[in-house]
């Protein structure tokens, strides 16, 4: 054999190797892109986060202030931790359980963004957009069945009540500060954090807002580079074994699927995270979105597991209504996976199973013909239509 022939499969697997490292290098940009973005909405807007709770005046207005705080602080988990605190102050519970699963539908947002990252591309832009929009669709199914029961019934704040009792007696445990993802970006999120706020004049010239505005546009840049990037890597490298082995970590079965999102989530602590990693997959056409929906089920309920375990190390006043609130999280996304998605295929369902996958399709065709209803699409769920109808009951 000769020199030239052993070459070229050196050649093939230096290029492969090279591919892989850049791979690596742009999911970790687009990690940073999602911290950035994620902190530069929350120091752009955080007053007037805070504020909105003084809206919510009823279930419904709590429902929509939980949505539109969070898709403004970019962190279901900080929209938590302020209800927790205004339970502790006096909110009534039954107020606040709108609230955190408003909170569980504007967390969607992130991956929603990324997905606009593949607007150069239609046939990329479908298929990104119709994964992304399906933990939506998801989500508000979620609260379309549960916030009515939950009104009539109290479900979920009694059986929360409930089980605080049990846990109240455990040890303490904290997974706060293991957070891999943290530990990565938030380094350089703080560095630049710190150099955009030097060119500003001090808070009370608005530096702090035009500093969050600053990390919101090199966000947004990072995602664009880092999507249009990654999806060209991605369909070069993941053939053959490869593709194969990708589909039975993340493909292999509804349980599977569940399974290995609730533990991703769980360590990687973000369902925005985990799930905006799948959308560029998607886009490159590696996954279908019937294939990634039940891993999203998973991060819906692993992202409640570390607010959870952090409440139960809290003490005091707050203690009980921590744990309570964090509760109402799981039991409302465990509740949701298990009647709206694992009974339908329990009693030989999949149409109604996958009913937000069908629509997230729908709305993805009807996206890709008119890319500006995208736009109002997000504009609209996530900012407008809350934000009107939020201040138009609390104006009353």
């Amino acid at each position: 054999m000769t020199q030239s022939a052993l070459s070229l499969p050196l050649a093939g697997r230096r290029q492969r190797s090279l591919a892989w490292l850049q791979i690596a290098l742009m999911i970790y940009l687009l990690l940073l892109a999602v911290a950035l973005i994620g902190s530069g909405f929350k120091t752009a807007s955080r007053e007037e986060a805070q504020t909105l709770f003084a809206f919510a005046t009823n279930p419904f207005a709590g429902l929509l202030t939980g949505i539109l705080a969070t898709a403004l602080l970019q962190s279901s988990s900080t929209v938590t931790a302020i209800v927790v605190g205004l339970v502790a102050g006096g909110m009534p519970v039954s107020l606040a359980v709108p609230m955190v699963m408003g909170a569980n539908v504007g967390t969607t947002i992130t991956n929603t963004l990324v997905s606009l990252a593949h607007w150069h591309d239609g046939a990329q832009f479908r298929r990104a957009f119709a994964a992304a929009t399906v933990h939506d669709l998801f989500n508000l199914l979620g609260v379309l069945v549960f916030l009515p029961l939950e009104l009539l019934t109290g479900l979920l704040r009694h059986s929360a009540a409930a089980l605080v009792e049990v846990f109240s007696s455990s040890a303490n445990w904290s997974l706060t500060g293991l957070s891999p993802v943290k530990a990565l970006t938030q380094p350089v999120v703080q560095g630049l954090a710190g150099q955009f706020a030097a060119l500003g004049e001090g808070p009370l010239a608005g530096g702090d807002r035009l500093a969050g505005v600053a990390l919101l546009l090199l966000g947004v840049g990072l995602l664009l580079l880092a999507i249009l990037r990654l999806g060209t890597l991605l369909r070069s490298v993941l053939v053959g074994r490869a593709r194969l082995r990708l589909h039975a970590a993340l493909g292999g079965g509804a349980l599977r699927g569940i399974g290995t999102g609730t533990l991703v989530t769980t360590v990687v602590q973000s369902s925005s995270t985990t799930t905006s990693l799948l959308v560029p997959l998607a886009g490159a056409g590696v996954f279908s979105t019937r294939d990634i929906y039940p891993f999203t089920l998973g991060a819906n309920i692993g992202t409640t597991v570390t607010a959870l375990l952090a409440a139960t190390a809290a003490s005091g006043a707050l203690a009980g209504a921590a744990l309570q609130i964090a509760l109402v999280h799981l039991l409302f996304n465990v509740g949701a996976v298990a009647l709206l998605f694992l009974l339908p295929l329990a009693l030989r369902q999949p149409g109604l199973a996958h009913l937000p996958v069908r629509g997230a399709e729908a709305l993805a065709d009807l996206a890709t013909r008119r890319k500006a209803l995208a736009l109002v699409y997000v504009l609209g769920l996530y900012f407008a239509l809350p934000a009107a109808l939020v201040f138009s009951v609390g104006s009353r």
